[in-house]
């Protein structure tokens, strides 16, 4: 699962957005911060080329493993906490912070991502909690 999880962050850094895509299963979905839905490893890809290109080029990707649980044999639940790293930064700022869910599946000896979800971590903050 790890390997997974480094493997984005490695495709990220490598603005490979097929690397990237091809992490997640065909029919995955991802939520990120804000409004973001996507659903499909070829939507995921899409949007991913498009953001290397732009908003997310020559930066990296800062992923700290903080919790991981086995739902089943082939499905496990990873929390990773960091975010998005501009040049020259070893910790994201506010607005790049964000906190994930990672959903798990293993398909033969490999594994992949079925569902992510991320948060920016001044978002996750609620009050009296």
């Amino acid at each position: 699962m790890r390997e997974v999880i480094d493997g984005i962050a490695k495709a990220w850094a490598n603005n490979d957005p097929d690397a990237f895509a091809d992490l997640y299963t065909t029919n995955a979905s991802m939520i990120l911060s804000g409004d973001r839905y996507l659903s499909g490893r070829e939507v995921i890809r899409e949007v991913v080329t498009q953001q290397f290109k732009s908003a997310h080029a020559g930066t990296t990707l800062l992923q700290n493993i903080v919790d991981v649980r086995s739902i089943a044999d082939d499905v496990a639940v990873a929390i990773t906490e960091g975010g998005v790293l501009a040049p020259g930064e070893d910790v994201p700022s506010d607005e790049r912070s964000i906190r994930a869910t990672w959903v798990l599946r293993k398909g033969g000896d490999s594994w992949l991502i079925a569902a992510y979800q991320n948060t920016r971590t001044s978002e996750a903050a609620l009050p009296g909690l």
